[in-house]
């Protein structure tokens, strides 16, 4: 059959990928695949070895998801029901493949014997490291259970699968159905005019007269933030709270509410089969946290730092809102909006003030001269790859001898049928392959305001930051050094670190030097005036204790989730959250509000019982930070230990030995306090 798919030799060629082909791929690959599994297998212990089996595992597994990707990441940027439905029926089988591999007690075998044996002693550190983590995700894939067990862990983490799914589906739709049409300008008022200019090509798009707002982050913020009609604000925070639940304008239409509790029930299920109390205790056994209790502890220090902060700060803002426009009864839609003119009365800035300073492509040229800075690597634009839209670009990133080390599309702009937020995904990961290196391919993708007409498309500084987040993650996924698939970029990093290189490079979006790089005004050029930086810099810490319990209020929830769900004291996900809000949250939304309905994190991508990894991450990534600051930003050697000890590393070694092997010393929560403000 021909089908791009097969050929795996390059890039992928997006435009060529037959939907109606794809099962039929996928099925002829799970079948070659156990059937060589069956072949490796005959042989006898003595036979067994790292060349024998490990190897050609590495390859079946390369070639299946090189062979996936692609699938994958179309369903979420270029969303058609022709790619869903292909991709909705490969999941179920792909987890049948995944858990057959992690319960088959021979391969098991297999891997303990090399564990076990005289060689391992002489294997490399990444070596050593796949084999004890295949080790580990056979006892969480559940490899001892008898084969009753067996059977209903494979149908719950098959169910599991496609329950998650339909939650993400359910998330992209409702946000993509609701549209806000204004006809009446005078309903415009406090809008940027940027924003106003996106509402008018949203209305050109669909045909019709006035301005289209949608709930796609860069409208919604906008609207949020400065958007005068109070009520406006109200009917889009209700429309955006309400996604996916049985509330709101589209009530019932997109519900996750019983998915929900299907999840839940599940991975409690499947927690229960393999011997934990819950599934908080089976998320962190592959993370750096020991136990549950450090993580609550952890998060409970936090709030314990934070709260007051927050409080006084919530307060100061119904002052604010109170004296300014006679606001007695400040409501969740009022937040953003006193907020930004609360900082622009005490700061005198604006994220609109700033945009004009960020025209995208001077961020991505000033990112791409920032790390060639700090690590030696150059970065080069190619022209000639099939890509899946016009917006989209890929990067070749080579090294200071000029050696190709990997590549990355480039996917920055909001736009229909693309799922929010904002991630990095693996293409191809970094192995060697016949003597020869397979080099790492990342996609990088983002919500960011897009061009409006002539105008290029101008960020706003948190967008910035975003983009330098998500490019941190590539860099961990791209400079890998190590040549064992498993253990290579991101794969095998402890979860509760994964967000270490991200949430650092960050902190270039905060420092003068940095800033020199990315930021000059899209009309005249002109370099950001110092006193706009001195005032940036001033509102860094702006309500940080607010948005500090805002994530804490996340992560308690969802740890505090796997952790009770089940139990005797238990009662309901929304009354959980309740409870959690009435503990750390300073501002409590109201009663129609679905958050849970559309927190994907958790219910559809990998944060279960795992959401406090970011700031968790974030502690490390302050005091790896810290060093920098200690000796200078751009500091060559600096540089390179951050390149050598966390960047090229990846999963080969323990995300704790990693950051000693940088610092010098375990973390302290030191860093991430002061650079809050909290200290």
């Amino acid at each position: 059959m021909s089908n791009s798919l097969f050929d795996v030799s390059t890039l992928p060629t997006f435009t060529a990928i037959k939907a109606d082909q794809v099962e039929s791929v996928i099925d002829d690959i799970l079948q070659a695949n156990r059937s060589k599994l069956q072949s490796l297998l005959q042989q006898t212990m003595d036979e067994i070895s790292w060349q024998s089996l490990i190897y050609p595992l590495e390859l079946m597994d390369n070639y299946l998801s090189k062979t996936w990707s692609p699938v994958r990441h179309l369903n979420s940027v270029m969303s058609s029901d022709e790619i869903r439905q292909a991709y909705d029926a490969c999941i179920p089988k792909l987890s049948a493949y995944s858990t057959e591999q992690a319960q088959n007690e021979n391969l098991y075998k297999a891997y303990l014997h090399i564990y076990e044996s005289k060689a391992f002693e002489s294997f490399s550190y990444e070596k050593k490291r796949t084999i004890e983590n295949a080790l580990l995700k056979f006892k969480l894939g559940g490899v001892a259970l008898d084969d009753d067990k067996k059977k209903k862990f494979k149908q719950l983490k098959q169910e599991l699968s496609e329950l998650k799914t339909q939650f993400e589906h359910n998330v992209m739709d409702a946000t993509q159905e609701w549209k806000l049409r204004i006809t009446d300008k005078s309903a415009l008022k406090g809008l940027p005019d940027y924003a106003i200019a996106m509402g008018k090509q949203e209305a050109k798009t669909e045909k019709v007269t006035g301005w289209i707002f949608t709930l796609d982050a860069p409208s919604y913020i906008a609207v949020m933030t400065y958007a005068d009609d109070r009520e406006i604000r109200k009917e889009m925070y209700y429309a955006f709270t309400t996604r996916a639940s049985t509330e709101g304008p589209d009530a019932s239409k997109f519900d996750n509410t019983d998915i929900i509790e299907k999840i839940l029930s599940h991975r409690q299920a499947m927690a229960k089969l393999l011997g934990f109390k819950n599934y908080a205790e089976l998320s962190i056994e592959d993370k750096m946290a020991n136990t549950t209790d450090d993580v609550l502890q952890f998060l409970n220090q936090l709030v314990e730092k934070s709260y007051p902060r927050a409080q006084q700060e919530f307060e100061q803002l119904k002052q604010f809102a109170k004296k300014l426009d006679n606001i007695t009864d400040m409501k969740a839609w009022d937040i953003a909006y006193y907020a930004e003119k609360l900082k622009q009365q005490e700061y005198g800035i604006s994220q609109e003030e700033l945009k004009p300073y960020f025209p995208a492509q001077t961020v991505i040229d000033g990112l791409f001269k920032i790390v060639h800075q700090l690590y030696g690597i150059q970065i080069q634009r190619v022209d000639d790859v099939d890509v899946w839209h016009p917006e989209v670009n890929f990067y070749e990133i080579r090294d200071e001898k000029n050696s190709l080390k990997g590549g990355f599309y480039l996917d920055l702009y909001a736009r229909a049928k693309k799922r929010g937020g904002a991630w990095m995904d693996e293409c191809s990961g970094r192995m060697e392959i016949d003597q020869t290196i397979q080099l790492p391919i990342a996609y990088l993708t983002c919500n960011l305001t897009p061009p409006v007409g002539d105008t290029p498309a101008l960020l706003s500084h948190d967008e910035v930051t975003t983009l330098f987040h998500e490019f941190g993650h590539g860099l961990h996924h791209m400079l890998t050094r190590i040549n064992t698939l498993f253990v290579s970029g991101i794969n095998g990093v402890e979860w509760d670190a994964v967000e270490l290189p991200s949430q650092f490079m960050e902190n270039w979006c905060w420092e003068k030097q940095g800033l020199k790089l990315i930021a000059s005004h899209y009309q005249t050029g002109e370099p950001l005036p110092d006193s706009l930086f001195d005032k940036l810099l001033k509102a860094k810490n702006f309500q940080s204790a607010m948005m500090m319990v805002r994530q804490l209020e996340f992560a308690l929830f969802d740890f505090r989730l796997h952790m009770e769900y089940g139990t005797e004291g238990f009662k309901d996900v929304q009354t959980l959250l309740n409870e959690v809000r009435q503990q750390v949250a300073v501002v409590i939304p109201p009663e129609f509000n679905k958050f849970q309905n559309g927190f994907s994190h958790i219910f559809a991508g990998g944060y279960a019982a795992g959401y406090y990894s970011y700031k968790w991450a974030e502690v490390l990534s302050a005091d790896a930070f810290s060093k920098f600051e200690e000796e200078g930003i751009f500091n060559e050697t600096t540089g390179k230990a951050f390149l050598i000890n966390i960047l090229e590393k990846g999963g080969s070694a323990k995300a704790m030995d990693l950051f000693k092997a940088f610092r010098g010393r375990e973390p302290s929560i030191d860093a991430l306090l002061r650079h809050s403000g909290l200290n």
